[in-house]
């Protein structure tokens, strides 16, 4: 472990560094900080160990006194609750927390050896082992391995929010049973639920198809957005709840025209043997993942705020996106905006719809306007990129390596594989 006694005078005391020492020092400090989260991580394990060692224990503990069943206290409930409050007042955890954390660490020891072996090893964040745990656990037994395999070399390079995402799409297609019939059973349980919160707030949720959500979630969004001058003071955060609430209570915003011209806009990229009814291969609905063929065929078909991305029947070529100029065209900018979904750069989760279509080798150093020179940038880590020794490249295939200024590198993978757009 390093420390700044150890090392050269912060730059304030040493005026006459060069900058590329000072970047040295910048990267061994930061490796100081990857293997602090290494051992953090391998903490968690242990921790996960030893309350399951503990929840073993106790079950024993209990057949062993075979204790008669009691007003609904079985040996079973007696032992469970025991358990929990016990580990709850140790740890200064509520007992729901507890709960959960004994659950999540028997998962890990008996269902998802992998994911315990990377935290183990310090190469995967407790936070990164509870979303494969989630989605997981929401398989059958048999399909919980092969899950974990597919998503979990993820696990270790992406972002927990990114991981959610892709663990949800392997999710999706690892299920036995079809997306069509899943779906049906779980909008049968759609509903809007209030649960009261601290401070005079509540919570308003709602549980719905994901393609309605989505589209009510982008118009919020863009009459937000709308509504964002030099002299409004509310976050976009608060903004969006604020339209939701006025359009919710008296049918508009209460700024007059603040929805003329806004319509919902999805993307939904459909295989067009699915469009035509001859295939069930899902579709991918943007910000959310696979949807199934008939979901895909009714809003292609019928709702004009979903815009269609359509792909070749047989090389998974998107069609029509061959121009020759440096404004990337609009039909290339739609096949990028799925293929990255979101801002490339490493960690950053700001939608792809928001950001810029960026030139990895710049177009006047002979870059070319195609697939395999773009890509999106938020503004921040466009800005970042020109201003600093930020630098990517692409390794083909969507996939992109980030070298920082300390000539560290960070690979980030595209959201969905599509097969190359033609260069134009």
């Amino acid at each position: 472990m390093h420390t700044m006694t150890d090392m050269h005078a912060p730059p304030d005391e040493a005026p006459f560094s060069s900058h590329h020492s000072l970047m040295n020092v910048l990267g061994l400090l930061v490796d100081d900080s990857i293997a602090a989260d290494a051992e953090l991580n391998r903490a968690h394990a242990r921790r996960a160990k030893t309350i399951d060692d503990a929840r073993q224990w106790c079950e024993f503990t209990y057949r062993l006194e075979n204790a008669p069943r009691s007003m609904g206290w079985s040996p079973e409930v007696t032992c469970r609750r025991v358990l929990e409050s016990e580990l709850a007042a140790a740890l200064r955890v509520p007992e729901r927390t507890m709960s959960r954390l004994i659950d999540e660490s028997e998962a890990l020891l008996h269902q998802l050896p992998g994911t315990y072996d990377a935290l183990s090893q310090g190469s995967l964040s407790y936070r990164h082992a509870q979303v494969i745990i989630d989605q997981a656990l929401s398989l059958p037994a048999e399909s919980r391995i092969p899950f974990e395999e597919a998503v979990l070399p993820d696990a270790k390079t992406l972002t927990v929010s990114k991981l959610e995402r892709r663990a949800r799409r392997v999710r999706e297609l690892t299920h036995p049973e079809s997306i069509q019939s899943r779906r049906a059973t779980a909008a049968l349980d759609r509903s809007v639920e209030l649960k009261p919160a601290h401070d005079g707030m509540s919570w308003l949720t709602a549980y719905v198809p994901c393609e309605r959500a989505q589209a009510v979630y982008n118009r919020l969004s863009d009459i937000a957005r709308g509504l964002q001058t030099a002299d409004e003071i509310r976050t976009l955060t608060q903004l969006i709840a604020d339209v939701a609430l006025d359009l919710l209570e008296n049918g508009e915003p209460t700024l007059a025209g603040a929805t003329q011209g806004i319509r919902p806009t999805v993307l939904v990229t459909v295989p067009a043997l699915t469009l035509l009814g001859v295939s069930e291969e899902p579709a991918t609905l943007e910000g959310y993942g696979p949807i199934d063929a008939d979901t895909a065929r009714r809003v292609a078909a019928h709702a004009p705020s979903f815009f269609r991305l359509l792909t070749h029947l047989e090389t998974g070529t998107v069609l029509s996106v061959g121009r020759d100029r440096y404004d990337v065209p609009a039909d290339l900018r739609r096949w990028l905006r799925v293929r990255d979904e979101t801002c490339r750069a490493p960690g950053c989760n700001r939608l792809a719809r928001r950001s810029d279509c960026d030139h990895c080798t710049e177009w006047n150093a002979e870059g070319l306007t195609a697939h395999d020179n773009l890509a999106h940038l938020c503004r921040r880590h466009h800005a970042l990129k020109h201003r600093t020794d930020w630098s990517y490249t692409h390794r083909g295939g969507g996939t992109l390596e980030f070298t920082s200024p300390t000539k560290k590198t960070y690979v980030t993978h595209p959201a969905v594989t599509m097969k190359a757009a033609p260069t134009l």
